[in-house]
C-alpha cells in the first residue's frame, strides 16, 4: 500500500492533562498542586440584561484540570443571576462554552455555592453573569489543578507517539487526517477502490496521468461514488453503467486518491481505544531508556492487545 500523510491530525485522543492525571504526575502535595484564582469578585451586582457588565478576568488552565466555583450571597427579591464560563484561545476574543451554563440562581436557591467542571480545549476561560429584576451578591473563582511542567514536551510527544503506534495495529486513522493514496492501476476486475484507515470522511480528489504526465481529474457521481461506510472500510465505486479509464498511465504513480478519514473528537473514539493509549503512554514514559532491565525483557501489555482486537481493520488492499 503507497500512503502518504498529508495533514495530520490537530487535536490527539487525550490531552496533556489527562496522561498527568493517568500517570499520577504532580508537583508535590495536594494542596501545592491547586490553585484559586478570582475571575470576578465578590459583590452586590446591579440588574444588567446582558453578558456585557458583569465579566469575570480570563484565567489559564491550558494544561490543566480546572473547576469554576460560583459564589452566591443573597438575591434582591425577584431577582435572578444567571452565569456562564466562556473561553478562549489568547485571553482577547471570548465565546461561551457550550455547556458552561450554571443552573439559574434565584431567591429560592441563594445563599449557596456551585461548581462546574471545564472540560474544553482552549487556553483561558472567565465567567460572565446576567442580572435580572434586583440585584444579587454573588462572585466566581477558577480552581486549577496545576501538575508538574517538567516534562510536558516529553509528554506531548509520548502522546502522539502512543496514538501513532495505535493507530499501526489497528490499522486506523484515529482522528481527522488527510491522506494521498497512490495506485499504479485502475482495477481490471472490480468496480470498486478499498480506501484504507476506516472512519472515510470525505474524498477530496482522484486525479490520473497518462503517459505525457498530463493530469486528469475525476468528477463524482459521474465517474464515481463514494461509500463511507461508517467505521469499516470506505470504497470509491464505479455508478452504473461506468468503467475506469482506459488511458495508458504514466509509469510512477498515476494515480492519485485524496481523502480524509478518522473520527472528528477525541470524544469519538470508542473507549476501548482510549484505554488502550493510556498504558502504552505509560509504558512509553516509565521506560525510555531501553528495553531490557537486567535479566528481564519488557513484555507486550495484553490487555492493549486485548483491548484493540476488535478494532483492526482487515489488511486486504
Amino acid at each position: 500500500m503507497n500512503a502518504v500523510l498529508k495533514t495530520a491530525p490537530t487535536i490527539e485522543p487525550i490531552t496533556l492533562a489527562e496522561a498527568k492525571l493517568h500517570l499520577n504526575l504532580d508537583s508535590g502535595s495536594f494542596d501545592d498542586n491547586l490553585t484559586i484564582t478570582q475571575s470576578l469578585a465578590y459583590g452586590s451586582k446591579a440588574i444588567a440584561n446582558n453578558y456585557t457588565t458583569h465579566i469575570g478576568a480570563g484565567v489559564s488552565v491550558i494544561g490543566k484540570l480546572a473547576e469554576v466555583l460560583l459564589h452566591c450571597g443573597t438575591n434582591g427579591a425577584t431577582g435572578t443571576n444567571d452565569t456562564r464560563i466562556e473561553e478562549s484561545d489568547d485571553n482577547v476574543t471570548f465565546t461561551a462554552w457550550t455547556g458552561g451554563s450554571f443552573t439559574q440562581v434565584t431567591t429560592a436557591n441563594d445563599n449557596a455555592d456551585y461548581k462546574k467542571q471545564y472540560t474544553g480545549t482552549k487556553a483561558y476561560i472567565r465567567t460572565t453573569s446576567k442580572v435580572l429584576l434586583a440585584a444579587c451578591e454573588f462572585g466566581t473563582s477558577i480552581l486549577s489543578n496545576e501538575a508538574e511542567t517538567a516534562d510536558d514536551d516529553l509528554l506531548t510527544a509520548l502522546i502522539q507517539a502512543a496514538r501513532e503506534h495505535v493507530e499501526d495495529i489497528t490499522r486506523r486513522a484515529l482522528l481527522t487526517q488527510t491522506w494521498y493514496y497512490y495506485l499504479d492501476a485502475f482495477p481490471a476486475d472490480k468496480d470498486f477502490i478499498k480506501l484504507p484507515f476506516g472512519n472515510l470522511a470525505t474524498v477530496t480528489s482522484i486525479k490520473y496521468k497518462d503517459t505525457d504526465g498530463t493530469e486528469t481529474t475525476m468528477t463524482v457521481t459521474t465517474d464515481y461514488l463514494v461509500e463511507t461506510n461508517g467505521e469499516g472500510i470506505g470504497r470509491i465505486v464505479l455508478p452504473y453503467g461506468e468503467s475506469w479509464p482506459s488511458d495508458t498511465l504514466y509509469p510512477s504513480n498515476p494515480i492519485t486518491i485524496e481523502f480524509v478519514c478518522g473520527w472528528t473528537a477525541a470524544a469519538s473514539i470508542p473507549k476501548k481505544i482510549i484505554a488502550a493509549i493510556k498504558p502504552i503512554l505509560a509504558d512509553l514514559y516509565e521506560n525510555r531508556e531501553g528495553a531490557v532491565l537486567s535479566n528481564f525483557t519488557y513484555q507486550e501489555n495484553r490487555a492493549v492487545k486485548a483491548l484493540l482486537a476488535s478494532s483492526v481493520l482487515p489488511w486486504e488492499f
